[in-house]
């Protein structure tokens, strides 16, 4: 089909750029893609539509490039390029902070260079980013204490984790600290800009949050880094974000309407998993002394503002916190002996409803919960109104009341949380005596328990099992023009597998596109599978076995190269089992800050010495480490799901309930995705030459590891024995 008129232009303006600057080089595959996203954009529909029955024209493109096809250059000239002519804007989202300061820093200055006609970026990230200064101010003991001290009432849950750390003299140490930074711009309110960013227990009470800000109405509105960034928002016409603010922020008003952009979604696998995340929820039914430090501050502050609808409060608190015990212990009656299990390798005791269904005895007091929580968060939302009318009148009272609206503030999320678990745990997918074939997908429910410190600590949790269903629902029911990439859409050479988890399945807007990397992977890399005699589902067989042909295998490293493990558990084994020799050059994920490790690699390989990073999945993926920062990629096992992974289970239950088998269908598409991720971290450019190294033998003894191979780049492929001998080349099946 030939290109409009309108595509013409945009595919002109990636040509142009690549014409004149030397930083960029047509490539066929770059230009077959580019030739695709002007034309996905050109055709759709934006904004309001004329005609009242008139359908608007929806045009979405699922494209896959490989490794070194220059896939940002190739979406965002030609995208760029129908935004300024359509008088719209591109909405960039990605899955890692690490491409999104790329684009920001390196791909859109150098494109904002060589394009005719100017355009403005900027940087797009969750207000939970950014540094909330009244807040720090507080914490840090900087300012002087109002009247309403934001904390006076604060004391710490006897059971939380950190919680003796974070009262102490060390706590405010740290935020005054974290303050002076602030003050004297060393630092700019911005979390990932921190050389170690803290934990969550700690970022989390100094972290800008909606709930708890006033805007403009804010005493330090005029120093905040969130808003600060927020208004070069305004007049850019490219927005990078990421898919966790997208998400997050359907139906608000800081990302453009999906309905009147251009919308690109890089690092398109991780969106699935991301809008699962997004819309999983969960409570705490053991600590519950903010449901009365709420209750005292809504009454106090309700009664400064003239609210009459708190008087209920006192006994909403009390019916609140005594169902979420009820809960606890009926919890613990019911799923006891699974909860009384010691905390395994991948997390807390844990326990799940089969089929999304709970025991009847949770049902009531799961309605009580929803009903009371739902009445105190109205109560809630009537003073936070009218504190936020006080402040609009009495701006001479700005702080005072800024300060009293973050009380409220800060602790209202944990209410939320309570009514949006108990409405998903409450959720029915049908009558268990409807056939299940005809009932909807159940959502995921399970509970965990763990000791902290002298207490035990109960969570109900409750996730949505299907992907697609939530982001058909929620995005692809507001998006007109979107462009879907990344090097692993396909799974074991077919799309179907990426299309069903992202909703897009069946979708006649969707269209899909392969494009190949330009890399001779038959040339410049050897992918060598390594027997073991141990059966890799005998962990503590195969781990040792496993570290032994490791140790092996690591002492050809010359330069740089990354060791990838699925447990905590095999890289201990890893570790443990290294001489003293090559423990002296292996950065371990655990013992460094990402940031840190990398520099360090960095710096050993450049001054001509060894490195080996020891990392498990998040240094899969993300990670570009060119040249000789990685010439060798080992693979401990292939990378499956964590076993116990409660909305995995339920949703193989569910596909066993309906006649399909979550193995073939769910298991072992997921893993190739992944497996070609971990692969993909060893040739970076046109010039890398690299080994890759599996010791799972299933990869090539089963008919599934044969499907997984037929998913990888073409490399070379041999085989060695559990020996290290190379026995015989393999096939790709």
């Amino acid at each position: 089909m030939p290109l409009s008129t309108l595509a013409q232009a945009a595919l002109q303006a990636f040509t142009n750029v690549v014409q004149a600057s030397g930083d960029f080089r047509d490539r066929p595959g770059q230009r077959l893609m580019a030739e695709q996203v002007a034309r996905t954009f050109s055709e759709v529909t934006l904004g309001k539509v004329e005609e009242e029955d008139a359908e608007p024209v929806r045009s979405i493109a699922v494209i896959q490039a490989g490794t070194g096809v220059g896939k940002s250059l190739a979406y965002c000239a030609p995208a760029i390029a129908l935004a300024l002519s359509r008088n719209t804007r591109v909405l960039i989202s990605t899955a890692t902070v690490a491409l999104q300061e790329q684009l920001v820093n390196k791909d859109l200055p150098l494109l904002a260079s060589q394009m005719p006609q100017p355009f403005r970026f900027a940087l797009a990230k969750g207000r939970g980013r950014y540094v909330c200064k009244l807040k720090l101010n507080q914490l840090s003991g900087s300012a002087a204490q109002p009247e309403d001290d934001l904390f006076a009432d604060e004391e710490p849950e006897p059971a939380a984790r950190f919680s003796a750390h974070l009262n102490t003299e060390a706590r405010l140490h740290f935020y005054a600290g974290m303050a002076r930074e602030l003050a004297s711009g060393a630092w700019n309110g911005d979390r990932d800009t921190l050389l170690a960013p803290p934990e969550a227990e700690l970022w989390s009470p100094v972290a800008a949050d909606a709930r708890s800000c006033t805007g403009k109405h804010c005493p330090v509105f005029s120093e905040c880094t969130y808003y600060d960034k927020r208004k070069e928002l305004v007049g850019a016409q490219v927005i990078v974000a990421n898919h966790d603010l997208l998400l997050s922020s359907l139906g608000s008003r800081l990302l453009p309407d999906l309905d009147n952009c251009l919308l690109v979604l890089d690092e398109g696998h991780h969106l699935p998993a991301t809008a699962l995340d997004q819309f999983a929820c969960a409570m705490d039914l053991s600590r519950t002394g903010w449901v009365d430090k709420l209750a005292t501050r809504v009454v106090r502050i309700g009664g400064l503002v003239n609210v009459s609808d708190v008087t209920d409060v006192p006994r909403l608190a009390a019916q609140l916190k005594q169902t979420l015990l009820d809960l606890s212990r009926l919890v613990m009656d019911l799923y006891g002996s699974e909860l009384r299990e010691p905390k395994g390798a991948w997390g807390p005791a844990r326990a799940r409803a089969p089929q999304g269904l709970l025991p009847v005895a949770l049902d009531e007091p799961l309605r009580l919960l929803s009903v009371t929580a739902e009445s105190y968060l109205a109560c809630v939302s009537a003073v936070g109104k009218a504190l936020r009318a006080e402040i609009r009148d009495k701006p001479d009272e700005a702080r005072r009341l800024s300060t009293l609206y973050a009380q409220i503030g800060m602790l209202a999320p944990r209410l939320e949380d309570v009514f949006a678990t108990a409405q998903l745990l409450l959720q029915d997918a049908g009558p268990p005596d409807v056939p299940a074939p005809q009932r909807a997908a159940p959502a995921a429910k399970w509970f965990t328990c763990e000791v902290e410190g002298d207490f035990i600590v109960v969570k109900a949790h409750a996730s949505p099992i299907l992907p697609g269903a939530t982001l058909r629902s929620h995005l692809w029911s507001v998006v007109r023009g979107a462009v879907i990439t990344s090097a692993t859409l396909t799974s074991c050479d077919k799309f179907d597998f990426f299309l069903k988890e992202s909703g897009l399945h069946g979708d006649p807007a969707a269209v899909t596109l392969e494009v190949s990397s330009p890399f001779d992977y038959a040339t410049q890399g050897r992918f060598i599978t390594s027997e073991t005699l141990a059966d890799p589902k005998d962990a503590a067989g195969f781990n040792a076995e496993m570290a032994q042909a490791l140790v092996r295998d690591l002492g050809d490293v010359q330069h740089g190269a990354l060791a990838l493990f699925t447990s905590r558990e095999q890289l201990r084994v890893a570790v443990e089992a290294l001489p003293a020799d090559l423990r002296e050059v292996v950065l371990v994920q655990t013992e460094l800050p990402r940031g840190l490790l990398l520099q360090r690699h960095r710096e050993r390989v450049e001054a001509g010495g060894v490195s080996i990073i020891f990392g498990m999945q998040s240094f899969g993926e993300g990670l570009d480490l060119p040249g000789q920062l990685c010439e060798s990629v080992f693979i401990a096992k292939l990378p499956f799901a964590p076993p116990d992974d409660p909305v995995g289970e339920a949703r193989a239950e569910w596909l066993r309930a309906v006649g399909r088998d979550p193995f073939t269908e769910l298991v072992v598409p997921a893993t190739a995705i992944r497996l070609a991720q971990w692969t993909g971290r060893a040739i970076r450019t046109e010039t890398d030459k690299a080994f890759v190294y599996c010791y799972d033998r299933r990869l090539t003894r089963t008919t599934y590891g044969r499907r997984l191979m037929q998913g990888l780049p073409p490399f070379t492929v041999v085989r060695h024995d559990a020996q290290g001998r190379e026995v015989a080349g393999v096939g790709r099946g």
